[in-house]
């Protein structure tokens, strides 16, 4: 099983939400929409590309749109790899419980 960072689950969580639609512009925004700050999109398209060389996201470049001037997108979608990955991360967390901020 792969394990992931913390950025890396949360660009897994915004690829898979986005449902295979997502390009590295949409990512960063969900991204930064969800967590109230900035994000960087050189940050984002690392991340992405280093969970590809993992399997745990799949890349295909779609077509070229006008708003891009012609340009192609490459768009991201998870893989079952990548929501194991995500399901392990959240079954770790449930395991170790709430944070007892009384003991803490």
């Amino acid at each position: 099983m792969a394990r992931v960072g913390a950025f890396e689950e949360l660009v897994l969580l915004a690829v898979g939400q986005l449902a295979g639609a997502g390009y590295g512009v949409t990512i960063q925004a969900e991204l930064e929409r969800e967590t109230g700050g900035a994000i960087s999109l050189g940050a984002v398209y690392a991340t992405l590309y280093r969970l590809e060389r993992k399997g745990l996201v799949h890349s295909r470049v779609g077509a070229a749109t006008r708003e891009r001037g012609g340009r192609r997108k490459r768009l991201f979608h998870i893989t079952a790899r990548g929501v194991a990955a995500v399901t392990e991360m959240q079954h770790i967390r449930n395991r170790l419980g709430p944070l007892d901020l009384a003991r803490a």
